[in-house]
């Protein structure tokens, strides 16, 4: 009898073992194209490949890690953490109070302003100090109130920040109005913009369907200089507009998962496959237009490249 309770007490162990192993994992969908499909490969992978169950999330970045921060499962993932774009989250969480990690790969990133490149041709619009000057204001007035206008990203993005700051330090604010709208609002504006070959300019970055779609020019900043670059984040000053200046342009992008490490107890699997995760920056540009432009479904474009690509994901998985 002793035996039988002793084996029925490691069953139950185990049971509660695996119970936690399998612990749903809630992927954070950040707004843009990118983030989003590599939530659903985040997703799929831990589905198809692991047997657990995930969920998805949407959120802005500073709701994302607070959740992760937070370990309770609300958020457990955010799939496309742009550095050092997102430092101030990273310093805090991962460096910080250690709730958070990072994947060990990466992909990079580029990003700064664009135009149509008929604008930069025609108009010698090449250079960030092109765009502070009465020409730039009367070029890119979309609407007719006497102002241009520049779209510096989306509400909640750190990046739209950052492009807050450089209009206002390298003096285009002056003749063009920062605006922030939906990232498909204005992409939806852009192609009117294009089709008539209007004056439009806007925060872009790479990989990116729009640079597969479109004939756009990155607009020439100085080289990046970390003396010249001083940014904070609402997070970590509420004046951090003031206390803010960057004239030069960002230095090249490093690409992240971001997870938190309370999964390592509640879905080691997991977790391990998150520490491993990588990604190619033509890939992901690849699986934007698929399912921006050409309008595939999300989930059937990712499943059909995880199929193609099992060697990767086994990688991922520690596998080979």
């Amino acid at each position: 009898m002793k035996k039988l309770k002793s084996l029925t007490a490691i069953a139950a162990v185990l049971a509660a073992t695996s119970a936690t192993a399998q612990e749903k994992v809630m992927v954070g969908e950040p707004s843009w194209p990118g983030a989003k499909v590599m939530s659903r490969i985040v997703a799929q992978v831990i589905k198809t490949r692991l047997g657990s169950e995930a969920g998805y999330a949407p959120g802005a970045n500073a709701v994302i890690f607070s959740a992760m921060d937070g370990e309770r499962g609300d958020i457990d993932v955010h799939p496309d953490v742009w550095l050092p774009n997102q430092a101030s989250f990273t310093d805090e969480f991962v460096e910080g109070k250690g709730t958070v990690a990072l994947s060990e790969g990466s992909y990079e990133g580029r990003s700064g302003f664009c135009v149509p490149t008929y604008m930069a041709e025609e108009h010698a619009m090449k250079s960030v100090y092109d765009l502070a000057t009465p020409m730039a204001q009367d070029l890119f007035d979309s609407n007719g109130d006497g102002k241009g206008e520049i779209w510096v990203g989306a509400s909640g993005w750190t990046s739209t920040n950052i492009n807050r700051v450089k209009v206002r330090d390298y003096g285009i604010e002056t003749f063009l109005e920062p605006t922030t709208e939906d990232e498909a609002v204005f992409y939806a504006r852009l192609k009117d913009a294009i089709d008539r070959k209007e004056g439009v300019v806007f925060y872009c970055y790479e990989p990116h369907f729009v640079h597969a779609i479109y004939d756009v020019t990155f607009i020439e900043e100085p080289a990046h200089d970390p003396a010249a670059y001083v940014m904070l984040q609402p997070d970590q000053d509420a004046d951090w507009l003031a206390k803010s200046s960057i004239t030069t342009g960002d230095e090249v992008k490093t690409v992240t998962v971001a997870y938190s490490r309370s999964l390592e107890q509640r879905n080691p699997a997991a977790a391990a496959f998150l520490s491993r995760i990588d990604m190619q920056a033509s890939d992901l540009s690849q699986l934007t237009r698929q399912t921006v432009i050409e309008g595939q479904e999300i989930d059937e474009a990712v499943a059909q490249w995880l199929d193609a690509n099992g060697e990767i994901v086994d990688g991922w998985l520690g596998l080979r």
